[in-house]
């Protein structure tokens, strides 16, 4: 896992393969945030599914690594995992529609002006036409910091509808952030 710090100004973006340490250290950088600055204003937008996936748990939310404070404001998207739980490609795409849907709703929800932005698994809702990329930026440019993680691999996928959108996201991701810290496949043993 990175020991590496992530700045507290301007957009960050964490990017990895699956069990590399992105949620790990976006919980990190929430915590040293809350630390200097406090919890108000801070807006979580937890996109992350749970899946079970060879008996390893990839993705997760942020709260298995840290305690979100009852006064930030925590939008949780109890998202499917489209690539694993999809039987066919229709089948992806349409779960991959709906947590677009369901996220957009959250986006909306979101309080206006935050002072902080944390975003757990950025490309999940951007999987499908539903939210655009430059959405989701426009929302985290509000804030003075704002530090996304979002998977970037091969071991989910490469050529079908839903990896393709996610990839196209995540290149729009990448030009509109200040930095972006790629983190390396998990070592195991």
């Amino acid at each position: 896992m990175s020991n590496r710090q992530v700045p507290l100004t301007g957009s960050t973006l964490i990017v990895g393969p699956s069990q590399a340490g992105k949620t790990r250290l976006t919980a990190r950088a929430l915590d040293a945030w809350i630390d200097r600055n406090g919890a108000a204003g801070v807006a979580v937008l937890e996109f992350a599914p749970e899946v079970e996936r060879d008996g390893t748990l990839l993705g997760g939310r942020l709260d298995r690594f840290t305690t979100i404070p009852d006064d930030a404001w925590h939008g949780i998207l109890d998202a499917h995992a489209p690539r694993t739980a999809g039987e066919s490609e229709a089948e992806a795409a349409a779960l991959a529609a709906d947590n677009a849907a369901r996220a957009a709703r959250l986006l909306d929800a979101a309080p206006d002006d935050p002072a902080a932005v944390f975003v757990n698994d950025a490309t999940i809702p951007l999987q499908a036409e539903v939210i655009t990329p430059h959405r989701l930026v426009a929302y985290c440019e509000q804030a003075p910091c704002a530090i996304l993680n979002a998977y970037e691999g091969e071991s989910l996928g490469t050529d079908d509808p839903v990896s393709r959108r996610e990839r196209l996201a995540l290149a729009t991701l990448r030009k509109r952030v200040n930095e972006t810290i790629s983190l390396p496949s998990a070592t195991r043993g």
